[in-house]
């Protein structure tokens, strides 16, 4: 007899409807793009116990992924300044879109859904002028470009949807890249990162940023968290003995920097490399460079840390945090960091949750 998700697959190839869901595709939490031994690319399910719920071959190296919000579909996005994204049925393992950037544009790595799961949406470069665009893409007319919109800044990476909102939150990180210099910085001098808040439709709502003298901390990487606040993690492009606090908070219509002890900081090694609400209120940041994970309170600032060697993705897990590592581990983020589960992997920079 063949196994379920044969069948499935077996059902929407001969034109069948079925209504299905991610418990179809192995019941997965959350999605993380990886890398195999022999080099190859690879996006994976992962579940709350640690285990992989499927594994999906990408054609180059993936940064973050997407899920649809009501269907067992993702959205699997080249690491920047990639041009590709593949939309994935991860029940059936098929590849149903691979997206391009339009010609001039570059993707920088993450996506979000609409509300109702009919528009995608990318954050790009446009490369000519430097300015970030925001990319909209129509699923049900399979994926195609309908036209894109200001991101409110340069450099736009993480981008999220609010939970419960039809509001998008993306991060502005400030710094000017272009495909020829890849990933160097070419406005140290000038560049302004800020948080911008939009509706869907494109209309700006609100940004904020940083005080000027703290211009230098490039905003790459947010969360949502249950109260609506976002959740916000830098990466200092000074000298790194001068980096402040890395951790912030947007609340009530400002940004503000969370306490952190200076040998806190110093750990993060001035690079924050995702971020996560968590069910609690409390916030999550990992560091690959200075290999840890940082759990914060959003009134009381910085409250512990644990050492785990190029840990990246974090994301929120049940009434906690899963995490994954670059050496294959996948970690209950709660007290403290606790290993749950091993695989022969390198994860990359994130873990999205479903």
């Amino acid at each position: 007899m063949p196994n379920r998700r044969a069948f499935l697959a077996g059902l929407l190839a001969s034109g069948m409807t079925a209504e299905l869901s991610w418990a179809d595709a192995g019941g997965p939490s959350h999605l993380a793009a990886a890398m195999r031994p022999d080099g190859a690319y690879v996006l994976v399910g992962v579940r709350p116990g640690g285990e992989l719920a499927f594994t999906q071959p990408l054609p180059g190296r993936g940064h973050a992924a997407v899920a649809h919000p009501a269907r067992p579909e993702a959205v699997a996005f080249a690491r920047r300044p990639g041009t590709y994204a593949l939309v994935i049925d991860c029940v059936s393992g098929r590849v149903l879109q691979h997206l391009s950037a339009p010609a001039g544009h570059h993707f920088y790595g993450h996506g979000a859904f609409s509300a109702d799961g009919l528009r995608l949406f990318t954050t790009e470069n446009h490369i000519e002028s430097g300015q970030g665009r925001i990319g909209i893409w129509a699923r049900e007319e399979g994926y195609a470009r309908v036209g894109d919109m200001p991101s409110g800044g340069i450099g736009p990476h993480e981008m999220l949807r609010l939970p419960g909102q039809a509001t998008l939150a993306v991060a502005n990180g400030g710094i000017l890249t272009r495909p020829e210099t890849g990933r160097e910085t070419l406005n140290l001098g000038t560049m302004r990162p800020n948080l911008t808040l939009m509706r869907e439709e494109g209309e700006i709502m609100a940004q904020a940023a940083l005080p000027e003298a703290l211009h230098h901390s490039s905003l790459r990487h947010i969360a949502g968290c249950a109260d609506g606040s976002v959740a916000c993690g830098f990466q200092w492009e000074g000298d790194p003995f001068d980096s402040p606090a890395l951790v912030g908070l947007y609340r009530d219509g400002a940004l503000h920097l969370l306490d952190s002890p200076p040998q806190a900081t110093r750990r993060l090694n001035a690079y924050v490399g995702s971020v996560a609400g968590l069910p609690d209120g409390r916030i999550a940041v990992t560091s690959p460079r200075g290999g840890v994970v940082q759990v914060f309170d959003p009134t009381l600032g910085f409250l512990s840390q644990s050492p785990q060697a190029d840990i990246c993705g974090v994301a929120a897990s049940g009434g906690a945090g899963l995490a994954t590592d670059g050496l294959g581990g996948v970690h209950h983020v709660g007290e403290r960091l606790t290993r749950i589960g091993q695989h022969d992997l390198a994860f990359d920079n994130h873990l999205v949750a479903i």
